[in-house]
């Protein structure tokens, strides 16, 4: 008989198969630190092609960091879900070489929707934004169960 799969494993492994693919992340250097079901975090660093004509970090990257963090906890159950609406607040600007983390929080979770609170914090402990979404959930898996290996609890 097999066992019931690590809910963390299948977070990460969940976290992987959805950032397999994403070039946007991946361009902008976004990595993952851990994702668990409903909870993820990732960091950026701001680069000298991510500052505007205020030589601060362009809001829209910050959007991206918090926006990828928010995907990876929404599809930490391994079932897909796509963003419905999403707003953020910027709090205080990101510099060239500030180390950006987004820690992603489930606060609901129904059959068909989430809701998200996505901090962006800087290397100083200081929060940069705060990113709030929505999804809307699909009954379809992100990893096909034959693709999920047997847990070894």
């Amino acid at each position: 008989m097999l066992k019931p799969v690590d809910k963390n494993v299948l977070a990460q492994q969940c976290a992987e198969a959805l950032f397999r693919h994403d070039r946007v992340s991946a361009d902008l250097g976004i990595c993952i630190v851990e994702v668990t079901p409903g909870h993820a975090t990732a960091t950026m660093e701001v680069r000298n092609d991510m500052v505007n004509g205020f030589d601060i970090c362009h809001g829209g990257m910050i959007f991206s960091l918090a926006d990828s963090t928010f995907a990876l906890a929404a599809n930490s159950h391994n079932l897909v879900a796509y963003a419905m609406g999403c707003h953020i607040e910027y709090l205080r600007p990101a510099l060239k070489g500030d180390k950006l983390t987004a820690q992603a929080t489930e606060m609901s979770r129904t059959r068909h929707t989430g809701s998200y609170v996505v901090s962006v914090i800087n290397q100083h402990e200081k929060t940069v934004a705060v990113f709030h979404g929505r999804s809307s959930t699909r009954e379809e898996p992100l990893i096909p169960k034959q693709g999920l290996p047997e847990s070894h609890e």
